[in-house]
């Protein structure tokens, strides 16, 4: 049997219903199948279908000849469906990805009638707030099911069709369906709830609940906002009909009832204000209709008062508290819009002013002589102490100590610093002075755009990897991965240069092509790489207690690169399944790519055999502790090869991405290791022991001999010796 049949009624959704279809197919799981309900759509909604239906025989396309409406649409699919699980999902909605493997997970080890998961509601602003889950749920119950009258509280959770899954037996069995007509959810939620005996909860985010800007009828103002009394008084009739079973729970349910007549009736976006008042008045009617004997929780504060007057049918008093809360709001909001159209201006002329004081202070330093012991260090944009001018800075503290060495850094990165490194805080007066005086300039990026190039200074391009994707003048071939660049701004920072610093004759060709420039090419290895070079089975030994790791633990990083051209985007991995399948020893080490370090948050002892390991400074450490790396398409892949241990390339999107980004060359041809191009394949790679083969040894030793050559650690004091000593042999 089919573990989970998919129900997606379409209407109106062309331009979503993709994103929902692929979301559901492209899982790393597939015991599913996807009943695609085209409800009459006017639209190609219906064609789609189709065109999923004739590629993937998972999707079984129904197309209805007349609208029917989401209720019965639904009813439709759930009566061809197959499956042991069915799942409602809306066709403009999408489930997270990775997210089915744990549900048939927790399906399939505790058989509940009802799964609930958690969502987001997905704005179409790009903003995404949470459910009321933790709310709910302070204390995930994890595997443990429950009924209803054991954990009440589970009626506070959305009463969606889309956030749970339900035992299609259980339905058939209870003759649970959805009703005809708007808020159809709930005449078909809570009876699944209050009959289920085996409720479960899924504390992890599964689907995207899509907050679209017009065509939801939760922003749609008429009189259809009324069927939700229809749709309450099947509730009550079912509970009239179950009797002495569901009893006890007529109060939750009641609260529950007025606490939804009030959301509707909240909305501005629903109910036009000549229909309040009837509103209102069908909501008193109901309340003293369905009033349980015994009472009910009423909340307390302002929502309290609401249901008192509500009970009493006030309308009046209801409306009046209304509009002056209403006015009040509005006051409040007109006082912030005001603040922050104020502050911004006010923060602006301060920032205009203050950079324009420091470019003139700039200037002046700039018409006093060089330092000419000064050399000013930087990496990836001020963001610390790290990569290759780090090695220089410390081999140039050995071999050149006349070389006074400053680094630049954030504000926030300065407690990072090594002990005795003396440093500057960008955008400060002593961070311009540093700037106009240096005598070496060495940075892996570039400097700011209002630096000059002095007579007597010297830039000292660094990198900060073997490119795999195209770089500088070459991105002009890829617009969509080069948005917003400034070419002619680039050339300006280029010409700056006297130095550039690269790992092997690959790079060395790609990078006179990607920037053109009268500079001289350094091509002596990477400084970083010294370190690993030659690192001792004690560096190793150190690195690993560091991160709390034992030198028995198998251990992984994972290090994917950033795609400039889909910010926001994050590979389809899932830890916990990745560190199932290293076994009982097992460690899985994390690390984002440097873009994301405000985001980084470092967490404690690995949980369950997982670490994030994004905030740690030193990416060297991470290597040396390491017995494989996972990545993609990063620079890391050449660094680590230097250590001569397995390395597996996982890419997922490798055609979307040499599309759009564009590649040097065929790293899938010409991998450093075993490849995976899906997530399953991934984990098989290191079930059926292809990390390590025959076949990835090979592949490895190729790519260290075109790549690694040149790293034998002594490529800083290469560095140093050329720049700093005015030695020509290096």
């Amino acid at each position: 049997m089919t573990l989970i049949s998919f129900v997606v009624p379409a209407y109106k959704v062309q331009g979503y219903l993709r994103e929902c279809l692929d979301s559901i197919l492209d899982q790393p799981f597939g015991d599913l199948e996807v009943i695609g309900v085209d409800d009459a759509s006017p639209d190609g909604s219906g064609e789609i279908l189709a065109e999923y239906a004739a590629r993937d025989p998972r999707v079984r396309p129904v197309r209805l000849t007349e609208n029917v409406g989401l209720g019965p649409a639904r009813n439709i699919g759930l009566d061809r469906a197959v499956g042991e699980y069915v799942w409602f999902v809306d066709g403009d909605d999408w489930l997270v990805p990775g997210c089915l493997p744990h549900v048939a997970d927790r399906l399939r080890d505790t058989r509940p009638d009802v799964l609930l998961v958690d969502h987001v509601r997905a704005h179409w602003n790009d903003v995404g707030t949470r459910s009321a889950m933790r709310d709910v749920f302070p204390e995930p119950p994890g595997p443990t099911t429950f009924a209803l009258r054991d954990r009440p509280e589970t009626l506070r959770l959305l009463h969606t069709a889309w956030n749970r899954l339900v035992r299609r037996e259980f339905l058939v069995e209870r003759g649970l369906r959805f009703e005809p007509g708007w808020y159809e959810d709930v005449s078909f939620s809570y009876p699944a709830l209050m009959a289920a005996d085996r409720i479960g909860v899924l504390d992890r985010v599964c689907l995207n609940y899509r907050q679209r800007r017009t065509g939801a009828i939760t922003r749609t103002r008429g009189d259809r906002h009324f069927e939700v009394f229809a749709q309450w008084h099947r509730v009550f009739r079912l509970m009239d009909r179950w009797g002495p079973a569901v009893t006890g729970l007529r109060p939750a349910i009641f609260e529950r009832m007025v606490w939804h007549h009030l959301t509707v009736l909240g909305n501005g976006d629903r109910i036009a204000p000549e229909l309040r008042a009837p509103f209102f008045a069908q909501m008193h009617a109901d309340y003293v209709r369905f009033l349980p004997p015994e009472g009910y929780p009423a909340p307390p504060g302002v929502e309290g008062l609401k249901h008192r007057l509500v009970a009493a049918g006030r309308w009046r008093t209801f409306s009046a508290l209304r509009e002056a809360h209403q006015a009040g709001e509005t006051a409040r909001r007109t006082a912030r819009v005001a603040r922050r159209r104020v502050a911004p201006v006010l923060r602006r002329t301060a920032r205009l002013a203050r950079d324009t004081a420091m470019r003139e202070y700039y200037r002046a330093e700039l018409r006093r002589p060089i330092d000419p012991t000064l050399a000013v260090y930087a990496a990836y944009w001020y963001r610390g102490y790290s990569c290759n001018p780090a090695a220089v800075y410390e081999a140039a503290r050995r071999l050149a100590p006349q070389v006074r060495g400053v680094w630049i850094v954030r504000r926030d990165r300065v407690a990072a610093l090594p002990s005795g490194v003396e440093y500057v805080v960008a955008g400060t007066r002593e961070y311009h002075r540093v700037l106009a005086r240096a005598h070496w300039l060495v940075n892996n990026v570039n400097f700011p755009d209002f630096v000059r190039k002095r007579p007597g200074s010297v830039h000292v391009q660094t990198h900060h990897g073997t490119p795999v994707k195209v770089m500088g003048l070459d991105q002009q071939r890829y617009p969509v991965g080069a948005m917003g660049m400034d070419f002619a701004g680039l050339l300006r920072r280029v010409d700056r240069w006297d130095y550039s610093v690269t790992s092997n004759s690959f790079s060395t060709q790609m990078w006179e092509r990607a920037y053109p420039a009268d500079y001289t090419t350094l091509e002596v290895g990477y400084p970083r790489n010294d370190r690993l070079v030659r690192a001792t089975s004690e560096d190793c030994r150190r690195a690993r207690a560091t991160l709390g790791l034992g030198p028995e633990e198998y251990v992984v990083l994972y290090a994917p690169t950033h795609r400039e051209h889909l910010p926001g985007w994050r590979p389809p991995f899932d830890p916990d399944r990745m560190r199932d399948a290293l076994g009982p020893t097992g460690r899985l080490l994390m690390r984002s790519h440097y873009f994301h370090d405000r985001e980084r948050h470092p967490r404690g002892p690995a949980a369950g055999g997982v670490l994030d390991v994004s905030a740690h400074d030193r990416v060297e450490d991470l290597y040396l502790a390491a017995d494989v790396l996972v990545t993609d398409y990063s620079s890391a892949m050449f660094d680590y090869a230097v250590l001569d241990r397995p390395i597996v390339v996982y890419a997922p999107d490798w055609d979307a991405y040499r599309v759009a980004r564009g590649v040097y060359f065929d790293l899938l041809a010409e991998p450093p290791g075993a490849v995976a191009v899906d997530f399953p394949g991934l984990l098989d790679v290191f079930r059926f022991g292809a990390v390590d083969d025959d076949t990835a040894r090979r592949a490895r030793t190729a790519f260290r001999d075109r790549f690694c050559a040149l790293d034998d650690g002594h490529a800083a004091e290469r560095v140093v010796r050329r720049v700093f000593l005015h030695d020509p042999a290096g």
